[in-house]
């Protein structure tokens, strides 16, 4: 892995992302174009597009051997180690509804692992950066994520994907964890709830089957700011994940946030397992 390419994206990516925040803002509340883009009701915007156009050149110059993937635009460029996700709006439909609570995300992974997370939120002019083994930076100033001495009193951020819909598992575990804590909260912005966690706004994330551009900013993020990052079975969390469900927290609240988990998925985990193995047992 060579740092001069993770400091040079480092530079790049804090003086596009800017640009494109600065749009997003001038744009808010007076766009134009907003259509439909799936049938479970998410949307794109024109400055979901406008944004990206002003990411991707810049990236693609600087880094031409480079893989792309933006949420808008798809694959680009050649297979490569290093791979750029872009979520040029992440949570377009709160900005769709004229609700000021969305980010623009930038990713840089080096053979599936995240080594540079930019996240910019523009409403209040927020810049969070971070680089692995460098820690986790808002507006410069060092984050760190928090232990709070009466977690069940805390604020617990949800995350879960555009297909999740109003699956029964994840109805289920929604309900438990908002009977157990002060509150769950759903932003619909999911980097924006990362980047709190590492600030110390929060007190941990759950999130449910939600894989995309908005993941991996935020994942470095919070263990940069010296957060862990686990899965359902309590393992660390490496690499990519098509179906990921994870938990994130102060490593003293692991083993807490685990166990109302798993007291609200019930029985769900382990026959998931059961049907994992009959699948690999069957010829």
């Amino acid at each position: 892995m060579d740092r001069h390419v993770i400091q040079l994206a480092k530079v790049i990516s804090e003086k596009v992302i800017r640009s494109a925040g600065i749009l997003a803002k001038d744009k808010f509340d007076n766009f134009a174009q907003l259509t439909t883009k799936d049938e479970y009701g998410d949307v794109v915007t024109e400055v979901d597009h406008l944004t990206e156009r002003i990411i991707l050149p810049e990236i693609r110059l600087n880094f031409p051997t480079h893989r792309i993937h933006s949420e808008e635009a798809g694959d680009l460029g050649p297979e490569s180690d290093w791979l750029w996700l872009i979520d040029p709006l992440d949570g377009t439909n709160n900005y769709a509804i004229g609700l000021p609570v969305f980010t623009t995300s930038i990713t840089l992974m080096y053979k599936r692992e995240p080594v540079l997370g930019v996240v910019y939120e523009p409403m209040t002019d927020r810049l969070f950066v971070s680089a692995v083994g460098e820690g986790a930076y808002c507006n410069n100033k060092p984050m760190q994520v928090r232990r709070n001495p009466d977690l069940w009193k805390g604020n617990i951020g949800w995350i879960q994907g555009h297909k999740v819909q109003n699956n029964k598992q994840a109805v289920q575990l929604r309900r438990h964890i908002d009977a157990n804590f002060k509150r769950m909260m759903r932003l619909w912005a999911p980097t924006l709830q990362w980047c709190m966690l590492a600030k110390g706004n929060i007190d941990g994330i759950i999130l449910f089957n939600s894989e995309g551009d908005d993941l991996y900013s935020g994942v470095l993020m919070v263990k940069e700011a010296g957060g862990v990052v686990v899965d359902f079975d309590g393992k660390p969390f490496i690499g990519m994940c098509d179906e990921p469900y994870l938990i994130a927290c102060h490593k003293e609240h692991q083993d807490d946030i685990l166990r109302v988990v798993r007291e609200g998925l019930g029985d769900w985990r382990n026959e998931e397992r059961e049907a994992q193995n009959d699948v690999a047992a069957s010829p």
